[in-house]
């Protein structure tokens, strides 16, 4: 049986090739946070955060940001920037009925 967050992961990752997003890496961590996708959207590189489950969406506070800025820089480090010099974050919110919601550029919301 798969967890509820891999279900809501999967369905992001089928919701973000549906708009033509290309996936590049899926669950990448370190010590101090993480990425679910990281995708490419035309010139920007996406990191993505899924959230799964009611109001999922809200679980996306600024700690858990700072966690993914920190996630990002060291995929950055290690796997490169795949040609692209734009960069931003983006929240997929998967309901349990599966309905998905796309935030885009949510960094601006934490800075």
């Amino acid at each position: 049986m798969q967890s509820k967050g891999k279900i809501g992961e999967d369905l992001a990752a089928e919701y973000l090739k549906s708009i033509k997003y290309r996936i590049v890496h899926r669950n990448f961590r370190i010590a101090l946070g993480e990425i679910d996708i990281v995708a490419i959207d035309k010139d920007f590189l996406v990191f993505v955060e899924v959230k799964y489950g009611k109001e999922a969406y809200l679980r996306v506070n600024r700690r858990k940001m700072e966690n993914i800025f920190r996630a990002a820089d060291a995929f950055l480090k290690y796997f490169g920037d795949f040609g692209r010099s734009k960069y931003r974050i983006d929240v997929i919110s998967v309901s349990e009925e599966g309905k998905v919601n796309h935030f885009k550029d949510v960094s601006m919301d934490f800075a």
